[in-house]
């Protein structure tokens, strides 16, 4: 039985670890997120790489993420950003952390087209106190030039019951 006590980051970290080493791991690590949040599973994201306070997630620009004129939807970029930030932030918590996004912001900077690479640097997390993170996710296009800029407002603490 799955410890109460035990964040979903634990479990993805757990995940991230057994399976991306393997053929195929990577890719059936970024379909369980996928269906973890199902919301997120929208945008067929991939995650490529994933250490504590690092993320890089591609996305593939295809019919069903564009919007009317041509190019990657805002949302879809926007739903980029956050899960790319969520895992930098959140794959080096212990078991007993938790975080939610609680503001998400985002500069478009050009159309979005091709394939993307979202890319996170995190900071350390320090679980004394409840506290607010802002983190960036920056986005860019095959040419390697910025698409999007995403901050996302994490707030990062203990699960309620926790031992500290």
């Amino acid at each position: 039985m799955a410890n109460p006590q035990r964040s979903p980051y634990a479990r993805i970290r757990d995940l991230w670890l057994r399976l991306s080493p393997l053929p195929g791991g990577k890719w059936l690590f970024s379909r369980l997120v996928g269906w973890s949040a199902p919301y997120t599973r929208t945008i067929g994201a991939k995650v490529v790489e994933l250490s504590a306070g690092r993320a890089k997630v591609v996305m593939r620009d295809r019919w069903a993420v564009r919007n009317h004129l041509r190019s990657i939807h805002a949302i879809a970029l926007m739903n980029l950003g956050e899960l790319t930030t969520g895992l930098a932030l959140t794959f080096g918590l212990p078991d007993d952390a938790r975080g939610i996004p609680t503001r998400l912001t985002i500069e478009f900077v050009k159309k979005a087209r091709g394939r993307l690479t979202s890319e996170c640097s995190a900071p350390p997390v320090d679980l004394a106190t409840e506290r607010d993170y802002d983190v960036e996710a920056v986005i860019k296009d095959p040419a390697g030039e910025v698409v999007a800029r995403c901050t996302a407002r994490w707030r990062i603490g203990r699960m309620s019951g926790a031992a500290k």
